[in-house]
Parts: C-alpha cells; sequence; structure tokens
C-alpha cells in the first residue's frame, strides 16, 4: 500500500507540473462563464418566445387577427397567408344606381355616391379580414384647440363604425389634446410636432412627415390610410366602402365644372405644373387615402415637388394641394370620392348630394391662422 501511494504523489506531481495551478484555474473559470452564458442565452430566448407567444395568444382571443399589438406595432403570425385587397368592385359597386350623377372615371375607377355601394357586405368583408384603418390628422395652434375635438369625437361616430382604427394625432401641445373614450380595437396615438411659422407650411410640412410615419411605424400597424384636414366635422357614415389602393376626393367647389376652370397651377416652372388641356378632376387635399404603400409614394412625391420649388423660389398656388392634384394626374386614383364625403355647407343644398358625410367646418380664417402667413 505504502508503494501505492508512493506511486500516486508521484503522479500528482507530475501532473502539477505539467499544468501550472493559476492555468489550471483559469481554465474551469473559463469553462464556467462559457456555460452560465450558453444557460442565460437560452433563457432569455425563451422568455422571449413565451412573451411573444402570450401576446399572440391574448390579442387572438380578443380578435385582433393575430396581430400583436407590442408598442401599437402588430407582427404577424408567418403560419397566416396576407389578406386578400378590397374585393372587386363588381361585388359591391353599381355604377347604374344612379343616372344623375357621373359614377366611373374614363379609367373606370368607380366614384362613390349615396346608393351605389353595398355597404353590408363590405362590412362583413373586412370584419373577416379584421381589417386596420388608420386616420392621421394635424392640430397645430389654434386648430388644435378650436377643432380637434368635435373632430375626434364626431370621427368616432361616424368613422369605420365597428371595424379596427388608430387615430395618428400630430400636435405642437400634446397636453392639450382631448382625451376621448375609445372603445376595444381602436387607439388614439398622438405626436409631437412643430408649428411653422406660416400655415401654409404647416400644410405642406405634413407630407413630409406623414411619409415618415408611414416608413417608420404605420406600415406595420394598418392595412389602410387616411389623410383628413382636422377643421372638418363628421356627419354621417364613412364606411368601408372608401377603402381602396389611391383613394381620392373630388373637391365639392368644382365637381361640376370643366377642367379649364380648376385652380392646378398654371407656371411650368412650378414642379405642381399642369397644362391648360390636361386634367380629369379637381382633388382635395382634405381628404386622400389608400394604401401605406400608395400613401407613401404620393406624399414623398408632393414633398420632393414642394422642395423643388422651393429651390426655384416659387410656391404652388395651392401648395401640398397642388403637388398632390400633379400626382394624381400620372398615378390615377382607384377609387373616387363624390363630393357627400367632404361637403362645403356653405354651397348650399344640392339636389345630387343626398348624404353628407363630411362638412367643412365654418371658416374662422382671421383667427385661426397666424399672423405670419
Amino acid at each position: 500500500m505504502k508503494i501505492v501511494g508512493k506511486k500516486c504523489k508521484v503522479l500528482r506531481g507530475m501532473a502539477s507540473s505539467l499544468l501550472p495551478k493559476n492555468l489550471l484555474s483559469s481554465f474551469i473559470f473559463l469553462l464556467l462563464g462559457t456555460i452560465i452564458t450558453i444557460v442565460i442565452v437560452i433563457l432569455r430566448n425563451y422568455l422571449s418566445d413565451c412573451r411573444l407567444m402570450a401576446l399572440c395568444k391574448r390579442n387572438a382571443e380578443e380578435k385582433t387577427h393575430l396581430k400583436c399589438w407590442f408598442s401599437m406595432i402588430k407582427c404577424y403570425d408567418p403560419s397566416v397567408s396576407s389578406k386578400e385587397e378590397q374585393p372587386h368592385s363588381k361585388n359591391w359597386f353599381n355604377a347604374l344606381a344612379r343616372n344623375d350623377v357621373r359614377t366611373l372615371t374614363a379609367w373606370n375607377a368607380p366614384i362613390l355616391w349615396e346608393g351605389t355601394f353595398n355597404q353590408t357586405y363590405l362590412n362583413e368583408f373586412h370584419k373577416k379580414k379584421k381589417t386596420v384603418i388608420g386616420l392621421t390628422v394635424f392640430a397645430t395652434g389654434r386648430y388644435l384647440e378650436k377643432y380637434l375635438r368635435t373632430f375626434l369625437i364626431s370621427a368616432e361616430q361616424f368613422f369605420m363604425t365597428g371595424h379596427q382604427v388608430i387615430y395618428y394625432v400630430f400636435a405642437d401641445d400634446i397636453a392639450n389634446v382631448p382625451h376621448i373614450e375609445l372603445p376595444q380595437g381602436r387607439f388614439l396615438r398622438v405626436s409631437e410636432i412643430k408649428e411653422e411659422k406660416r400655415w401654409q407650411d404647416n400644410s405642406m410640412k405634413r407630407m413630409l412627415i406623414i411619409g415618415q410615419m408611414i416608413k417608420s411605424h404605420a406600415m406595420y400597424e394598418v392595412d389602410y390610410i387616411f389623410c383628413m384636414d382636422v377643421d372638418q366635422v363628421f356627419k354621417d357614415s364613412f364606411g368601408v366602402e372608401t377603402l381602396g389602393k389611391r383613394v381620392a376626393q373630388i373637391q365639392a367647389w368644382f365637381y361640376k365644372e370643366d377642367k379649364s376652370k380648376f385652380t392646378y397651377e398654371r407656371r411650368p416652372i412650378s414642379a405642381a405644373y399642369i397644362a391648360e388641356d390636361e386634367g380629369d378632376f379637381y382633388y382635395h387635399a382634405a381628404v386622400f387615402g389608400g394604401t401605406p404603400s400608395n400613401v407613401f409614394d404620393l406624399v414623398t412625391a408632393c414633398y420632393e415637388g414642394i422642395e423643388k420649388d422651393k429651390k426655384n423660389n416659387v410656391e404652388a398656388v395651392w401648395h401640398d394641394e397642388s403637388h398632390l392634384n400633379r400626382y394624381l394626374l400620372n398615378h390615377k386614383p382607384t377609387l373616387l370620392l363624390s363630393p357627400e364625403y367632404c361637403w362645403d355647407e356653405v354651397i348650399g343644398p344640392s339636389k345630387e348630394i343626398r348624404t353628407v358625410r363630411i362638412a367643412w367646418a365654418p371658416k374662422q380664417y382671421d383667427i385661426i391662422r397666424n399672423s405670419n402667413e
């Protein structure tokens, strides 16, 4: 036994001489550190997956069509195929239902009037698809205090009722944005912006801001998006019949006029220039919309035109609206809204206008527009 013990001592001594104690300790610590790091990474990924699955399960139970709302961003279950677009107009639109107004464009896009569409069919379609609609509105300076509350309250009563909606409110004083009680599936998202010195610049700058918003998050949150002026009031249903790839609003004062009367930008130096013999309709920038990608393309082109005009020391006659008309001349709307969707009651009663869905608010420009314009 003594001989065996001596041999063990010799072997231990040899091992110690081959592997110094400090190196052995370092190796053990390195091995333990690596094992701990691997365990932490595995646990973190597992917990992250669990949180995501819990969010998806909870929101699916809330009928959000597997859209996981985390900080208002949706993430799709990859097993769910992409949604269909708006059903073909033959399934819900009847151009022959009205013979007193024009119901189709020269390129066969529907023009929506009361009596021409089947809203029940469309409501069922979009509820089944769990469609989410966004609505942007800008309110700075006196526009915020005078118009925003009425706009939002009336929108809650008539805009896309029964469907999921995100209101994107841009204001220069977010503390004064009114609190509106919203039902499940409808959200209010407020962003702070700077008020420009002139109201014209506020109007034109929104094209840049809308584009940035769509690119950064809205394209992941909504299926369609509308952009509207705040000095308007919803009066009747503004529903899913208005959804399309590229949606334009016919301006109320010009819907009976010849294109020679349209107030397009006529100076060739401007990027918004439209020649005297060109034009289809005069479109109102108070209401426009479409899919996020199409609206992004529109507002980006408009802002680029505005910037180009600045470099040439020119400003289009009707600012962003002039550039919108230029863009829609080359990129035809797939759906047009008749003046009943944005009516100026100053015009007075009109036999063609059976239902006023949005009305212009009374204008008090001497009060609400700043003195620097």
